[in-house]
């Protein structure tokens, strides 16, 4: 579902924009529509925890950033879309993982395997090669879909690091950011896209009926609403690693079905750089896999020490004291503690015998933070 919702926002955006070229409003229209179909839901569902306990520095430093990332990454995209066709736009976002690897490892340190790195290296040449020929090549395009790889991946990184921190529903947080973009960016669209709209009215009529410039804005809203629904539950559940290979994944769905619907011209060599993109893409996902199956397997199995000389670790044991510095296994107040454990049994209790001990003698509760295993 997730992949059909976006290879159909797709193909109705690239209708959309071919005759209404307004990049921002068809991002106002997407920011819009998630508050008008998902807020409802939310008041629906009681167990969906509200964004009113979120500190407002919180807001300040994540959230409004997230939101601001969310507009220009949107807008990014609809630009790309409008200027190049939509199977070359997908196959240069299909570059994701190759973000997320990067930005994972500068802003986070995680480390990956060499496996992974190289199966970066198909992905990045398939996207040259695809460059290359493509028929309806535009520099804007170019940098507009790398842009907006950028951005999304970026939101994958701090969505998934904003729900842990916040332990707020992924629809209340979708929808929060949506609202908070479409108010910081309303007046850049008032001043801008909308006094253009005005403006060339009678040119749009020309091209397009306003009631079917309506009618794909709310379709392109509602498959865009759907799709990020389906997107931010698949980030609560998973990785953004897995996350960015199930979205890879996904443009090829979309590459298909736009050169399907679209019948945009492709040459054969143009193919064979979508081909070997999405054969990094596949190389990808099994690296990732065989990594996380490696990873499983060291939490699992236990870890021993190599060393196993008992005459070397016997010269580093601690001797115990005498029998007759012990009372019913009480060490005597004279005696010297020579270990951590002093109690030794050396006779046997019985419950009528009062046990006593000396103060440096109670026992304190084990910290679990300070067990480590070898």
């Amino acid at each position: 579902m997730w992949y059909a919702s976006s290879a159909s926002g797709n193909i109705v955006g690239k209708m959309l924009l071919t005759d209404f070229p307004y990049p921002m409003t068809v991002t106002m229209a997407q920011l819009l529509s998630i508050s008008l179909y998902l807020a409802p839901l939310l008041r629906c569902q009681a167990s969906t925890r509200r964004t009113s306990n979120i500190p407002r520095a919180y807001y300040l430093s994540v959230i409004l950033p997230l939101a601001l990332g969310k507009f220009l990454a949107s807008l990014s995209s609809h630009i790309s879309i409008w200027k190049v066709s939509v199977s070359y736009a997908h196959t240069v976002k299909a570059t994701l993982p190759l973000f997320t690897v990067v930005l994972s490892r500068i802003l986070l340190g995680v480390k990956q395997t060499l496996r992974i790195y190289l199966s970066l290296l198909p992905i990045i040449g398939g996207v040259i090669i695809a460059t290359i020929t493509e028929l309806s090549f535009d520099i804007i395009g170019l940098f507009s879909a790398l842009l907006s790889t950028m951005g999304f991946s970026l939101m994958t990184i701090y969505s998934k690091k904003c729900l842990k921190d916040t332990g707020v529903h992924h629809m209340c947080l979708l929808v929060m950011l949506a609202q908070w973009a479409a108010l910081c960016f309303f007046p850049v669209w008032f001043l801008y896209d909308l006094r253009r709209i005005v403006t060339n009215i009678d040119a749009i009529s020309g091209n397009i009926k306003l009631t079917t410039v309506v009618l794909l804005l709310l379709l392109d809203g509602f498959f865009n609403t759907l799709q990020n629904l389906i997107a931010f539950t698949i980030l609560a559940l998973v990785t953004p690693l897995s996350y960015a290979v199930a979205n890879a994944m996904k443009r090829i769905v979309i590459i298909t079905a736009s050169i399907i619907m679209l019948q945009n011209p492709v040459t054969p060599v143009n193919c064979l750089g979508m081909l070997i993109a999405i054969l990094g893409v596949l190389f990808y996902n099994k690296a990732k896999y065989d990594q996380n199956r490696a990873l499983e397997k060291e939490m699992i199995l236990p870890k021993v020490r190599k060393d196993t000389n008992l005459l070397l670790h016997s010269q580093t044991l601690e001797h115990f004291p005498n029998d007759e510095n012990l009372q019913n296994g009480i060490l005597l107040s004279s005696a010297k503690p020579e270990a951590d454990v002093k109690l030794l049994v050396s006779q046997p209790w019985t419950s009528t015998q009062k046990l006593e001990t000396r103060p440096h003698m109670e026992s304190k509760p084990r910290d679990p933070r300070n067990f480590h295993f070898v």
